[in-house]
C-alpha cells in the first residue's frame, strides 16, 4: 500500500481558490489577518501528522472589462492578503516539525533577495522550508502593479529556469556547508570556503558573494504545479514535489505518468518527483448530512463572484461569451490549466461548476471511512504520493480531517510516518537534508567542491 504524505493548502486571505465562502458561520477565514488564526492551524497540522502547510499566493486582483468589480471588495474575493513569507516566519517560530511551503513568483521577484529570504527562513527553522515556484502573480493585473511587461506563457518557464539556476548558485555554490567556524579564538568563516559566484543568463545576472551562508537544506524543497507541456518539462527538471488538481483516477494517473516521464527525460529517476493531488472533502456521519452542509457553504457563492474569480485566474471574462462556446476556443497567456482542465465543456458548463469549486476541485462528501477509501483508491490507482487538503471551511475542515480521517488512514497503514528533522527528509525519506547528485542544483555544489 502507498505510504502517503499530507499538506494543508491555504491562502493568506479571506477566501480560497476563487470561492467566496467566508460568510458561513463556521468559517473563520475572515481572521486570516490575525496571528491566532495561523497558530491554531499550524497546531492542528503538526499535531495531526501533516508534513507541511502550503501557502498559496497571488499579487494581482480580479478585473472584468478592465475594472475591478465591486463584488471583489464586498466578498473579499482577492484582496487584501498577507505576505506568505511573513506568515511562514510566525508559523515556523511556533512549531518544531511542521514544514511551511511559500509561493514565490519568478516573474515578479528578483533572485538575489529572494534567495536570501528563503535561506534565512530555512536557517532559522532548522530546514523546514519549501518553495512553490510560480511563473506569474496569478493575474495580468500583477504585472501592471509591478510596472513590468507580461511575458508569454512558455517563455515564462524559460525565465523561471534562469531564475532557479541563479538561486542554486547562491544556495549551493556561494558558501560551503562548513564555511562557518565561529571560533572566538580563531576565525568566524573560512575564506577558502566562501566563493564568489557569477551568473549571466538570458533574464538574470549576478556577480559577487551570496548574502546568506549554507542553510540546513541548502536549496529549499522545490514544489511546482505546471500542467502545460512547458510546465511539466520544467517540473521534470527541477521539481521535487509536483502539485496537481483533483479529478478521477484516470485523469490523475495521466498527470502522474506525464510528470514522471518528464523527470526521466531530464535525466532523473521517475520516483524522484513526488506527485501530490488536491483533495477537498466534507466529513460527516452520513453522506446526506455532508451534502446538506456543503450546500449551505456553497449558498454563499454568487454568479458575480464566479465571473470575477475566473477572470482573476485567466484574464477571461466568461460573461462576455455565448454559453455554448467550447472552452477549448478560449486563449490566455495566464493559467492555461484553468482552460485545459475544462476540455469538452462549454462556457456555460464552467460558469455553473465554478461556483462550487473555483480554481480547485469538487469536494468528496461522506463518512470518514468513505473519505479514507477514496484517498486510498486515488493514490493506488493514480500512482500518487500524497495529497494537499484544501479545506471547505476553517478550522472545521482541517480538524475534521485530522480527527476523523487521519486515524483511519494510519490504522490502514496508508500514512508515511515521517521522522526526519528537515522537510526534505520527511517528504523523500532521504537520509540527507540536501538535494541528490542527479538534481540540477547539485551541479552548483559540484562546481564549488571542484574549485
Amino acid at each position: 500500500m502507498k505510504k502517503l504524505h499530507f499538506g494543508l493548502f491555504e491562502n493568506a486571505q479571506a477566501n480560497d481558490t476563487g470561492r467566496a465562502t467566508w460568510r458561513h458561520p463556521d468559517n473563520t477565514r475572515e481572521n486570516f489577518d490575525t496571528l491566532e488564526y495561523w497558530l491554531e492551524l499550524a497546531r492542528l497540522c503538526e499535531d495531526g501528522g501533516f508534513d507541511f502547510l502550503f501557502l498559496a499566493d497571488a499579487w494581482g486582483w480580479a478585473e472584468v472589462d478592465g475594472e475591478r468589480p465591486d463584488v471583489a471588495s464586498i466578498e473579499g474575493l482577492d484582496l487584501p492578503r498577507l505576505d506568505p513569507f511573513v506568515v511562514a516566519s510566525a508559523i515556523l517560530a511556533h512549531t518544531t516539525s511542521l514544514g511551511v511551503v511559500m509561493t514565490g513568483s519568478t516573474l515578479l521577484e528578483q533572485p538575489y533577495p529572494f534567495a536570501r529570504r528563503m535561506a534565512s527562513l530555512d536557517q532559522l527553522s532548522g530546514g523546514r522550508t519549501g518553495w512553490n515556484i510560480v511563473t506569474t502573480g496569478t493575474a495580468e493585473t500583477a504585472v501592471k502593479a509591478f510596472g513590468v511587461p507580461m511575458v508569454a506563457h512558455d517563455e515564462r518557464y524559460e525565465m523561471a529556469d534562469d531564475f532557479v539556476r541563479l538561486a542554486y548558485r547562491l544556495w549551493e555554490g556561494a558558501w560551503e556547508p562548513d564555511a562557518l567556524v565561529k571560533d572566538k579564538c580563531g576565525i568566524f568563516a573560512d575564506p577558502a570556503k566562501v566563493h564568489s559566484i557569477r551568473h549571466e543568463g538570458p533574464y538574470f545576472r549576478s556577480e559577487g558573494y551570496g548574502n546568506s551562508a549554507y542553510s540546513p537544506q541548502g536549496t529549499p524543497v522545490l514544489f511546482q504545479a505546471g500542467a502545460s507541456p512547458a510546465g511539466r518539462a520544467f517540473g521534470g527538471r527541477h521539481g521535487e514535489c509536483m502539485f496537481v488538481g483533483g479529478g478521477s483516477v484516470e485523469q490523475l494517473k495521466a498527470h502522474s505518468t506525464a510528470i514522471r516521464e518528464a523527470a526521466v527525460e531530464a535525466g532523473r529517476p521517475a520516483e524522484s518527483v513526488k506527485v501530490m493531488a488536491e483533495f477537498r472533502c466534507v466529513v460527516a456521519d452520513t453522506e446526506e448530512e455532508a451534502r446538506r452542509y456543503y450546500d449551505e457553504v456553497l449558498a454563499a457563492q454568487t454568479a458575480d463572484v464566479t465571473v470575477a474569480s475566473y477572470a482573476w485566474f485567466t484574464g477571461i471574462d466568461l460573461s462576455s461569451y455565448d454559453p455554448e462556446t467550447p472552452m477549448t476556443d478560449l486563449r490566455t497567456e495566464m493559467s492555461q490549466s484553468q482552460i485545459s482542465r475544462f476540455a469538452g465543456k462549454t462556457v456555460g458548463d464552467v460558469l455553473a461548476g465554478w461556483r462550487e469549486h473555483g480554481a480547485g476541485s469538487s469536494a468528496v462528501l461522506g463518512t470518514p471511512e468513505t473519505i479514507a477509501d477514496r484517498i486510498i483508491e486515488l493514490a493506488e490507482g493514480a500512482d500518487l504520493d500524497g495529497f494537499l487538503i484544501s479545506p471547505v471551511v476553517q478550522p472545521g475542515s482541517t480538524a475534521d480531517f485530522v480527527e476523523r480521517v487521519m486515524p483511519i488512514l494510519r490504522a490502514r497503514g496508508a500514512l508515511a510516518e515521517s521522522t526526519g528533522a528537515t522537510l526534505r527528509e520527511r517528504l523523500t525519506g532521504s537520509e540527507s537534508a540536501t538535494l541528490p547528485a542527479d538534481h540540477p542544483a547539485a551541479r552548483a555544489r559540484a562546481v564549488l567542491q571542484a574549485s
